[in-house]
Order: structure tokens, then C-alpha cells, then sequence
């Protein structure tokens, strides 16, 4: 039993991005579950709704709870050539690209999109040093839409590899995502099963990868954070 309940602690770990967020969705559904039970108790024409509204406000509290959660991964395999999923998620697209921010060149870019129910903890995609971390403010659209990567609200991290080649990761907000965190500084030796960082609500995540790299997803296919193997070098 002792096994299988640290199993479960594992699989229930939540981001401490969220604790504010939990805490306060937790004590408004007590409070508002509390009111509704006490007028039920005295009106009975409202113990019909009491148990509509407890039944919405813990789904939706579960919800809110699952987006939250944060898996404790490792990449067990060779480092060494190879990019990871930095997120949990639907691989958008993939296609050449002309990166304006930081390479002013072509690159191949793989998006994965998050939807509410995915995780939205973030992590490292390579093995190397961070050169580059900036924050851009910007607008809300659909993180799914193209303008999305240049337009929307986003933070922008470059980490060169051992081998001395350049990663750009870059996290978008969505149309209802309003915070993006972002932990890597200038300077940081950084390494795949480190966190990136966490994206509230739906968003999205690009990886912009050197022309030629063999990438071994393709559309629509589901990635796992940390796990599924997006490209070698």
C-alpha cells in the first residue's frame, strides 16, 4: 500500500504556480457550497440547484486542479543530439519559417498547442547554456493561429548545446492565457528534465530548429513533456 500511495502522490504532484490560484478556488467553492446548503436547509425549492452547483463547482475545481498538475518526468535515454518535447500537447505545425527575433534567418519550427486539459509546466528541450531570455508583451489571439508566434504575448529562451548549436523555445499566450513564466536567465547551464518555466490556460509552445535537422514528429500527433523525442541534430 505504502508504494502505491507514493505513486499516486507522484502522479497528483500540482506546480507551485498554482497554489495561489487553488487556494482561493478552493475557499470560494466551500464558501459558495456552504450559503447554498444553509438557504436549502430553510427553502426547500432550492435543494435541487444546492446539488447542481456542488456537482459544477467540483468538476470544475477538479479541472482547475488537472491543469495544474506537474508529473515528475525523466528522461532516461542519451542526451546527446536529440530535442525533447518541451510541453504536453498537439504538434500544430511544422514548417520552415523565418525567425525574426533572434536568428533573422530560416528555421524549421515545431509548435505543439496546449489545450486546458493538458500539463503546463514547460521544460527544457536540450542539454546547454542559455544565451537569451526575453518577455514581449502582446495580444491574446488563438494560440493555434500563425500570427500567434510574433503577435501574441510571449517569452523567448535561446539555449546552445554542447555541440555549439542554437535552440530557440518560445511560449505563447493564448487567447485566455494571461501569464507566462519563464525561469531560465542569461547565463544558466540548463538541462533536459529542468523546468522552463509554466503557462497559464491555452497556449502553445515553438521549438525553431537549425534547416535540415530530422524531426521525428509529425501533425496532430500528441507529444508528452519530456519524454517524446521532438528531433536530432
Amino acid at each position: 500500500m505504502g508504494k502505491r500511495l507514493r505513486k499516486l502522490r507522484k502522479k497528483i504532484k500540482l506546480h507551485h504556480e498554482g497554489t495561489h490560484t487553488l487556494v482561493i478556488g478552493a475557499i470560494a467553492v466551500v464558501l459558495l457550497d456552504v450559503l447554498l446548503f444553509e438557504l436549502s436547509c430553510s427553502h426547500e425549492w432550492l435543494r435541487v440547484p444546492f446539488y447542481i452547483v456542488a456537482a459544477v463547482t467540483g468538476v470544475l475545481y477538479l479541472v482547475v486542479v488537472n491543469f495544474f498538475r506537474c508529473p515528475d518526468r525523466k528522461y532516461e535515454e542519451d542526451t546527446k543530439g536529440v530535442v525533447i518535447a518541451p510541453a504536453d500537447g498537439k504538434i500544430v505545425c511544422i514548417e520552415e519559417v523565418e525567425e525574426k527575433e533572434y536568428f533573422h534567418d530560416r528555421r524549421l519550427m515545431v509548435s505543439i498547442f496546449m489545450s486546458i486539459t493538458n500539463v503546463h509546466a514547460n521544460w527544457v528541450p536540450v542539454d546547454g547554456t542559455v544565451q537569451y531570455v526575453r518577455h514581449h508583451d502582446g495580444n491574446f489571439h488563438r494560440a493555434w493561429l500563425p500570427k500567434a508566434s510574433e503577435e501574441n504575448e510571449r517569452a523567448t529562451t535561446v539555449i546552445r548545446t554542447p555541440e555549439g548549436t542554437d535552440i530557440l523555445v518560445r511560449q505563447i499566450a493564448g487567447a485566455v492565457a494571461r501569464r507566462i513564466v519563464t525561469y531560465a536567465q542569461d547565463g544558466d547551464e540548463v538541462e533536459i528534465d529542468d523546468h522552463l518555466g509554466f503557462i497559464k490556460l491555452g497556449s502553445r509552445v515553438d521549438t525553431y530548429l537549425p534547416l535540415g535537422t530530422k524531426v521525428l514528429v509529425k501533425m496532430d500527433q500528441k507529444t508528452t513533456g519530456n519524454e517524446t523525442i521532438l528531433a536530432r541534430l
